[in-house]
């Protein structure tokens, strides 16, 4: 008798309620990392939908990031290992000599993080090309080992023969009509994905 009363009330007798017509069920949010996740996945697909297609890489470029970001470490430690030596000499605890030798790697650690930089930041890691073919997107290193994206209208980008360097040659310019920049990228030690359009921006 109790369970055909509950029953004929709209109950269910084991305490499960039934959606009513009238209702919407609720809809739980999960907040937390499965959030960011999405989100990660919103922008790489926006960055893929953008339409640009790779037409050269630099395999080592990886390499030469890593490479920048150890002179940083390098140049890092030594100037921070500098005051403490030069302490240590005012107080007498250590010799003249090895201040003069740290001072020597701290110099020789800067000069050399300067060049390496200076080389890097101009070495051409990818080139995309965009579906109309009328914007050439070129990614290199910047001071700190990161990645920077130049977006050039290719009208602007000389050609090979323009710059007066050849396919052949290890090391190639690529620079621009409107700017005195230089970057550089090497068809030896890169590759060149899309023949087709590599040549629509720089000519055979």
């Amino acid at each position: 008798m109790h369970l055909l009363f509950l029953y004929r009330s709209g109950r269910d007798p084991y305490g499960v309620q039934p959606h009513s017509q009238g209702r919407t069920p609720t809809q739980h949010s999960f907040p937390g990392p499965h959030i960011s996740k999405i989100t990660a996945l919103v922008r790489y697909s926006d960055s893929s939908a953008n339409g640009y297609s790779m037409i050269y890489t630099l395999p080592h470029i990886r390499l030469l990031r890593a490479v920048s970001r150890l002179k940083l470490l390098q140049t890092a430690i030594t100037v921070v290992i500098l005051p403490p030596v030069y302490l240590f000499y005012f107080q007498g605890v250590v010799p003249f000599a090895l201040v003069s030798y740290t001072t020597g790697i701290a110099f020789f650690a800067g000069v050399m993080l300067y060049t390496a930089s200076h080389f890097f930041r101009r070495v051409v890691g990818m080139m995309y090309l965009d579906p109309s073919q009328t914007t050439l997107k070129v990614s290199h290193l910047t001071f700190w080992g990161r990645r920077r994206d130049l977006y050039l209208p290719v009208s602007d980008v000389m050609t090979i023969g323009d710059t007066g360097d050849s396919v052949n040659e290890t090391i190639v310019k690529l620079k621009r009509f409107s700017s005195p920049q230089t970057l550089y990228f090497s068809t030896r030690f890169g590759r060149v994905v899309d023949k087709q359009a590599f040549e629509k921006v720089f000519g055979t």
